[in-house]
C-alpha cells in the first residue's frame, strides 16, 4: 500500500522506481502505470524517511549510465535491503545489486547494444508462461561475472552469461536487458509478472484517481488567487490549462507567445480553441519580430534552443508584469520533456538536448 489520493482517501498499492540515471526510467513507471498500478520515481539517494512513508510494494531499480567498476558511483541505499519487499534490477540496476551483494561485475570487451537472443536457462516467475528464448533490447558496456552468494542464474545471452538472475529465497530479482521498452519481446509481461505475481500489487489505479487529486490539490492551494500560465498549445501547457481550468476557473491567466517559429496558422488556432472555445483568459504577445530579431544568423541548434528560452522568458516576464494580483507560476511538462533535459529531481541521468522552451533559464 502506498499511496493516499487526497480526493478520496483511497490507499493504493505503489511501485517505486529508484532512478540511477537511465533515460528509459520514466518510461518503466509508465509501464507498470499502464498495468493500473501506480507508480513514482524518485532519485537514487533519496531520504529513506520518504521510501518509508511511500512504503511500496516493491522497489524497481533502473538502469544508468554509471559503471560500478568506479569509485564513488551510485549504489542501492540501505533501506530498500531492511525493507525486505520485492527488488528488481534492471540493467545499471542489476549490477549494483550484484556488486552490493558480493557478486562481481566487470567492463566487458564486447558491449551489447541492440537486439540480442536471451535463452531462459531456469524457471523464474519473471518468465511464467513464456518461452525459452526471447528477443530483448541491451544497452550496457558492464556485465555481471559471477553470481553473489544464495542468487540462481536464470538466463544467458551470446555474450552476456549472466543476463537474468534471483534470489534462492527471497523476491530479488535482476535483468541485464531492458523490459520497458517496446523492442524487448514480451518485456511487459516480464514487469506484469514482478508487479503482479512478486509484489502482489492490486490494479487499484487509473489516470482519472490523479486528475481528481490535483483539481483538489490546485484548489487547496491557490484558493481564491490568480495563476499564470504560459500557454504554448502543445500537450503540456494545454493540459495544465484544462487541468488549473477545471480546478480554478477565471482565476486562470494565460500567457500566449507567438514566437513566429509555429506552423501556419497555429497561432490563431491556439487562440480560438483556448479563448473562443474553451473560454479561457489568454493574452497574446505578437513577439515574432523579437525571436527572429535574436535568431538570425544562428544555425546551431542548441544555441538556438538557448536563444528561444532566454527570449521567451525575457518576453513572458514583460507581460508578466503587467498583470496585478497573481501570486502563482503554472508550468506543466512531459515524461519527454524530462528524459530529453535528464529530469527534475535525478542528479544522474544524461542530458540529450536541453529544453525547447525552457533552455534559456540558469
Amino acid at each position: 500500500m502506498t499511496v493516499n489520493l487526497s480526493s478520496s482517501n483511497k490507499q493504493i498499492d505503489t511501485i517505486l522506481v529508484l532512478d540511477f540515471g537511465s533515460q528509459y526510467t520514466q518510461l518503466i513507471a509508465r509501464r507498470v502505470r499502464e498495468s493500473n498500478v501506480y507508480s513514482e520515481i524518485l532519485p537514487w539517494d533519496i531520504d529513506e524517511g520518504k521510501i518509508k512513508l511511500i512504503n511500496p510494494k516493491g522497489i524497481i531499480l533502473s538502469g544508468g549510465p554509471d559503471s560500478v567498476t568506479n569509485s564513488y558511483t551510485p549504489r542501492v541505499p540501505q533501506i530498500v535491503f531492511d525493507l525486505n519487499i520485492p527488488i528488481l534490477g534492471i540493467c545499471y540496476g542489476m549490477q549494483t545489486l550484484a556488486e552490493q551483494l558480493g557478486g562481481q561485475v566487470i567492463s566487458s570487451d564486447q558491449k551489447e547494444f541492440g537486439y540480442s537472443e536471451l535463452q531462459v536457462t531456469a524457471d523464474c516467475v519473471l518468465f511464467s508462461d513464456l518461452g525459452k528464448t526471447l528477443n530483448v533490447w541491451m544497452s550496457h558496456g558492464d556485465q555481471v561475472q559471477d553470481l553473489p552468494d544464495n542468487f540462481d542464474l536464470v538466463a544467458a545471452t551470446a555474450t552476456a552469461p549472466i543476463a537474468a538472475m534471483q534470489h534462492t529465497t527471497k523476491p530479488i530479482y535482476a535483468l541485464q536487458f531492458h523490459p520497458e521498452v517496446t523492442h524487448t519481446e514480451d518485456g511487459k509481461t516480464v514487469l506484469d509478472n514482478f508487479i503482479f505475481k512478486v509484489c502482489g500489487s492490486k490494479k487499484d489505479w487509473k489516470m482519472d484517481d490523479l486528475i481528481g487529486q490535483r483539481i483538489k490539490e490546485i484548489k487547496d492551494q491557490v484558493q481564491n488567487n490568480k495563476v499564470l500560465l504560459g500557454l504554448s498549445g502543445g500537450v503540456d501547457s494545454s493540459v495544465t490549462a484544462a487541468l488549473l481550468n477545471k480546478a480554478i476557473g477565471n482565476k486562470l491567466v494565460c500567457v500566449f507567445v507567438d514566437n513566429g517559429l509555429l506552423r501556419k496558422g497555429e497561432a490563431e488556432e491556439v487562440m480560438n480553441t483556448f479563448k473562443e472555445n474553451m473560454n479561457l483568459n489568454v493574452i497574446k504577445s505578437d513577439s515574432e519580430e523579437v525571436f527572429l530579431r535574436h535568431l538570425k544568423g544562428v544555425e546551431d541548434p542548441e544555441q538556438k534552443r538557448k536563444i528561444i528560452g532566454r527570449t521567451f522568458i525575457d518576453v513572458f516576464d514583460a507581460e508578466a508584469t503587467k498583470l496585478k494580483d497573481v501570486h502563482f507560476l503554472a508550468q506543466g511538462t512531459i515524461y519527454p520533456d524530462v528524459i530529453e533535459s535528464s529530469g527534475s529531481e535525478s542528479k544522474e541521468a544524461r542530458v540529450i538536448k536541453s529544453h525547447h522552451n525552457v533552455g534559456g533559464l540558469p
